[in-house]
């Protein structure tokens, strides 16, 4: 990569980092689109947020960044505008600094998912779903998959008043679905459903406890992740030897370098 003072440049930030791949992804994307853009993960601390935003509104040649765990719903009340569809998901992970160095927050989790579930031959409409997790992530993939047209789709959460305010978001902006929030401690029988996503950080660490019980997941049942390293966690693992259909947490990002430039305006 030759990275000038003509380059554009964008940063991914998060806490941690080590976990962050969509760089690779972004720049390969930008490299073979003849664009000249660099991208770089920026390790921020939660209380550091608000000033590396008030930061990054006066570098010039930055023009926008990414945002991922922990920042994607405390970014919504720092930045100038949101599209529609942060608006509605309540959650931002990409920003645009416009050239007065305002900040317009989106989000194209949710778009990334539907189109990662596409291309491994899984179709939203009329699925029983299960979304485990509230937070950002699971907020826009919620609604991703509202609005592709799930017949069913059951929202768990540890703290399930995470899970009854996204069922309550979901349900009016889609009336006619009625999302059903649950705890992650009283899930249904996972073999009701035809989808089960991940929606949590759990699987980046190899101590971290599984999400769900994969126990009793049938193999009709195709299993999506949102995390990406490791390529395959535990649970992608688990699915896998019981015959499920797996969606690794890569191929929602594969789509989103296309959306992201299209936001950006490059």
């Amino acid at each position: 990569m030759r990275i000038t003072g003509r380059t554009r440049i964008m940063f991914i930030l998060g806490d941690p980092v080590d976990h962050i791949v969509g760089t690779d992804i972004l720049n390969r994307f930008f490299a073979e689109n003849g664009l000249d853009v660099a991208v770089s993960p920026l390790q921020i601390a939660r209380g550091d947020f608000a000033e590396v935003l008030s930061m990054l509104r006066r570098i010039k040649n930055v023009a926008g960044f990414g945002v991922t765990i922990p920042h994607k719903i405390a970014a919504l009340s720092l930045v100038d505008d949101l599209t529609e569809a942060a608006r509605d998901i309540g959650a931002v992970n990409f920003v645009r600094r416009n050239g007065d160095g305002t900040l317009t927050g989106h989000n194209v989790d949710g778009t990334g998912l539907i189109e990662g579930l596409d291309r491994h031959g899984f179709a939203p409409s009329g699925a029983k779903v299960l979304v485990v997790g509230a937070g950002g992530v699971g907020r826009a993939i919620a609604f991703a998959l509202a609005r592709a047209g799930a017949a069913r789709l059951v929202i768990a959460n540890r703290t399930v008043s995470a899970a009854d305010d996204l069922a309550a978001a979901v349900n009016a902006a889609v009336p006619e679905l009625q999302a059903e929030p649950v705890s992650t401690d009283a899930l249904p029988p996972l073999g009701e459903f035809d989808l089960v996503v991940n929606a949590t950080a759990l699987g980046m660490k190899p101590e971290d406890p599984m999400p769900f019980d994969p126990a009793g997941l049938s193999p009709q049942t195709t299993v999506a992740e949102v995390v990406m390293s490791p390529a395959e966690t535990r649970v992608l693992l688990a699915a896998k030897a019981k015959d499920c259909r797996i969606v690794p947490g890569a191929a929602m990002m594969a789509g989103q370098p296309a959306l992201v430039a299209k936001f950006l305006g490059f």
